[in-house]
């Protein structure tokens, strides 16, 4: 019963539902140009369809795509799942040498950063190691490929920054450097965080007469060089203002190159010694435990996610998606590699649970389960079953929480300040160019929670236009009750 009312709900325009938009939203939505067609929207009120206005159209969700990942996963993977990473071995330990090679095996953690790792090695030395006599073997393989980040096509033209960054099993610390950049009137300077071994950075940035807070316009994709004794220096181009400070997080680095670096820094800081070669491949069997570390658990990283909308946690969860059976149960032991290409059984999964929940998933495009791409396409109302489906789920609160509060914190930190939705409304947002969306839960003036999901795909959807008939749109749903004539 359960079921047929969800698709009762969405898929059939009740004939007290409105067909026609708002006039707040239509008349936004005239002023910017931007057509009706290009516009899918449905509020539900309870069973009851509020507004439904091209809501069957398949449309470019943009990040408001990280709720189908949230929601399956919470379902699938359950609210105690955790990535994990690990150090074996299956040497033997003499007189504070270990006699073979170390493995830092990658379980999908979404935590692994520089701290981590320092915290791993310093268990190590705590054990009487102090020499490494092997290799380290990084062993990415629970996800194939294995390194995806090699095969993914670039998104935009600024594949350097933190939201383009691909996940893999084994990510290390997002593989981020920190840069610290600041200039006087004639000097440029330049600080780089975590400290690799043998890695500089300089610049040839020319200094200009700009405004600080516009630094980025000057920006140019930095590179990096690899000298003849194997020393990497990485350089930023560009332009800077004079007397101007600004930190900034790129990823330029190869990750082997960065796994490497930071490991042998980080393991000689600890006063231990590693002469071997660094490479990737499968653990081998028969290793042991050395140390470990066990991520948060899911519903904390969802709010990383959907709060700050942080693309790369959320495709490292849709492949996590695709790493066990469909119904399996997972705690936080490793997750189980498997034969097939990792992103395809994550698709599967994701839409062998909207079968199994009855939601038609004619015209739904998975790529990377962020909303960071250009194929992915859903409709508003297969987004909406996928909210009344978790909001009557039993992880309901865990996705609440999640999701950033309007006028308070996230993406809607700034947005809706003085409306009725404002501390009370629940709305995950989305945009890339020409494109806006939202989607989550309203409460309307008698308190009755709605499901709201609008996406505007329109080339006039820039400099806020779009952004604004969304907000309009919640509004409308904020000041609604049943019964009224809205």
């Amino acid at each position: 019963m359960f079921h047929r009312a969800i698709t009762a709900a969405l898929f059939a325009i009740t004939a007290s539902a409105h067909a026609t938009l708002p006039e707040p939203v239509a008349r936004l939505l005239r002023a910017a140009n931007i057509p009706d067609e290009a516009v899918g929207v449905l509020v539900l009120r309870g069973e009851r369809t509020v507004l439904a206005h091209g809501a069957e159209r398949s449309m470019q969700p943009a990040s408001t795509m990280k709720l189908v990942t949230s929601v399956v996963a919470l379902e699938q993977l359950g609210p105690i799942f955790r990535g994990r990473t690990e150090l074996r071995s299956g040497a033997d330990l003499v007189d504070g040498t270990l006699k073979g090679d170390l493995v830092l095996r990658g379980g999908a953690d979404a935590d692994f950063d520089a701290d981590t790792l320092e915290h791993m090695l310093q268990k190590l030395r705590n054990q009487g190691i102090r020499k490494i006599k092997g290799d380290l073997i990084l062993d990415r393989q629970l996800f194939k490929p294995a390194r995806p980040d090699l095969l993914a096509a670039q998104f935009d033209k600024m594949p350097e920054f933190r939201y383009n960054v691909v996940p893999d099993a084994l990510l290390l610390n997002t593989n981020l450097l920190q840069l610290d950049i600041s200039a006087t009137g004639t000097q440029l300077k330049v600080l780089m965080m975590p400290p690799l071994e043998g890695v500089a950075v300089s610049a040839d940035m020319k200094l200009v007469d700009a405004p600080c807070a516009k630094w980025e316009d000057g920006w140019r994709t930095p590179d990096y060089a690899r000298g003849a004794d194997g020393r990497l220096t990485v350089v930023l181009h560009g332009s800077f203002p004079k007397n101007c400070a600004k930190s900034s997080s790129v990823n330029v680095l190869d990750r082997q190159d960065y796994a490497e670096r930071l490991f042998r820094a980080t393991w000689r800081r600890l006063g231990g010694a590693f002469s071997g070669a660094v490479r990737e491949a499968g653990a081998p069997s028969g290793t042991r435990l050395l140390a470990d570390h066990v991520a948060r658990a899911l519903p904390e990283v969802l709010r990383d996610i959907n709060k700050n909308s942080d693309n790369t946690q959320a495709r490292l969860l849709y492949l996590s998606l695709g790493s066990l059976e469909a119904d399996a149960y997972f705690g936080s032991r490793p997750l189980a590699a498997a034969p097939e290409e990792t992103a395809t059984r994550a698709r599967q999964a994701v839409r062998d649970w909207f079968q199994r929940r009855r939601i038609d998933d004619a015209g739904l495009v998975i790529e990377n389960g962020s909303g960071l791409s250009r194929s992915e396409r859903i409709s508003p109302a297969q987004l909406a079953a996928v909210l009344q489906a978790g909001a009557r789920g039993p992880w309901a609160p865990e996705l609440l929480s999640s999701l950033p509060i309007v006028a308070l914190d996230g993406t809607m930190r700034r947005r809706l300040r003085d409306s009725p939705a404002a501390a009370r409304a629940r709305i995950k947002t989305g945009g890339l160019d020409n494109v806006v969306a939202v989607a989550g839960y309203v409460p309307d003036a008698n308190n009755e929670q709605c499901v709201v999901v609008a996406f505007i795909n329109d080339a006039a959807v820039g400099n806020g236009a779009g952004r604004a008939a969304l907000d309009a749109l919640i509004d409308w749903v904020a000041v609604s009750s049943a019964g009224a004539v809205n």
